[in-house]
């Protein structure tokens, strides 16, 4: 129950082996149940494969099946000895950045695959983008289908100097390259013999050893109110006068005595106890959901911040933010009005300015831009009816991304993240 989660996301090119190399990681890992690999056994048997397809294990939906290509995020779920894992098999097609957006916008690590006949295409440099855009902290790159390439040194290696190169670009926090094959398993679970020369980790070493704890924000103390606790219960002397404020902690580290501060108020007190569902604790940290107790009674909603006195996050009406279109019914232009999800806080935003729309794939900016459609991104300013407490998105992904809702359909039509605020 100890043990930490790894969250990851798969991105590539169609037919780079993605859904492939998950079913080979669950299979190898020993996370199937037998009846599953025997329905991936006779599926494969009636569509006259020679042995089973692994990547029938994530792609779940029927187009997907009949296509051979992922369309939904698919989410699933494993665990070693050393740690558990979440991925989601996020789809390839330019058509479907909106679905590669979501899956990748919680991720602590992103593999991006690469057909190592084909090399570097288009596709790679935008899913290598967004993944940066959304600031996960890890990045893969997997040269897939080795294989069919006799595993060949030089082609791994001159993958790796294009891409090396492309990423100078943006800003990769950390990269590592490993060659493997999916259908045959080389260097995904187990180091392979047909690669002496790469000496690096296989791909599941590498996921369970990476270091993940200190890429949240642990300096500056966030922390968006999103219930009120007051069981009032007469039976219970020590419940009727309880008032705690339930969250989850989005940065920094909270112990019993620090001093806060209440946005928006600006008062301050002192914290008298940390609750958890397991009892106090002496300290909470992201990604914790906690019940804080405070010296002082103050007036705290949801929606509302509580932070440090001298750390405190940019209180602000007037965002400006990267945005990723999701609506296929609508399009985002300016005067457009929508309702923002931020942390724990619902308000109604109207979109002021449209500043450019961003090409994913030269990275070229279209200043001429009118609007916003489906999967398309650009960075715009937005004005919201009450202040939000947020901070750069670089900065804290908690705190720095929010959504944006359609006020007729209570659909959700835009992802963001915000670049600066005032």
């Amino acid at each position: 129950m100890s043990m930490d989660i790894l969250r990851l996301a798969t991105a590539g090119s169609v037919d780079d082996g993605k859904s492939t190399l998950i079913g080979r990681l669950l299979y190898d890992s020993k996370s199937i149940f037998e009846d599953q690999i025997e329905a991936v056994e006779r599926t494969s048997r009636d569509r006259g494969e020679e042995s089973p397809n692994l990547a029938l294990l994530t792609d779940g939906l029927r187009a997907e099946r009949e296509q051979g290509i992922t369309i939904d995020v698919a989410y699933r779920y494993f665990a070693t000895p050393r740690r558990k894992f979440i991925i989601a098999d996020t789809p390839g097609h330019i058509q479907y950045t909106r679905n590669m957006v979501t899956g990748a916008s919680t991720a602590d690590l992103a593999i991006i695959l690469i057909d190592a006949r084909k090399g570097l295409l288009e596709q790679s440099r935008r899913h290598a983008f967004l993944t940066t855009l959304l600031r996960v902290p890890h990045l893969v790159l997997a040269v897939n289908k080795m294989d069919l390439i006799d595993y060949d040194q030089k082609t791994f290696e001159r993958i790796k100097d294009e891409f090396t190169a492309f990423a100078a670009k943006l800003s990769v926090g950390d990269l590592t390259f490993i060659p493997i094959s999916a259908l045959h398993g080389d260097n995904v679970v187990e180091r392979s013999a047909n690669t002496p020369w790469y000496d690096g980790p296989s791909l599941l070493h590498h996921l369970e050893n990476l270091h993940i704890a200190s890429d949240r924000n642990l300096i500056d103390v966030r922390f968006p109110v999103q219930y009120v606790i007051r069981p009032q219960a007469s039976t219970d002397p020590e419940l009727h006068d309880y008032r705690g404020y339930a969250g989850q902690v989005a940065g920094g580290v909270l112990k019993p005595g620090d001093e806060v501060m209440h946005l928006p108020s600006g008062l301050t007190t002192r914290i008298k106890r940390i609750d958890t569902a397991d009892g106090p604790v002496d300290e909470a940290y992201p990604p914790m959901s906690v019940t804080l107790l405070l010296d002082d009674d103050i007036d705290i909603s949801r929606g509302d911040m509580i932070c440090r006195p001298h750390n405190k996050p940019q209180v602000a009406q007037d965002v400006e933010a990267m945005i990723c279109w999701m609506s296929d019914e609508r399009t985002l232009t300016p005067r457009t009005k929508l309702i923002i999800k931020h942390t724990t806080r619902t308000a109604r935003a109207m979109v002021r300015d449209l500043h450019y729309r961003l090409d994913v794939n030269t990275l070229h900016r279209h200043e001429d831009a009118e609007r916003l459609e489906l999967n398309e991104i650009g960075r715009v300013t937005l004005r919201v009816t009450q202040p939000l407490f947020a901070d750069a998105y670089g900065r804290n992904r908690d705190t720095g991304g929010f959504i944006l809702i359609d006020e007729a359909t209570n659909a959700t039509v835009a992802a963001g993240m915000i670049m600066e605020s005032r």
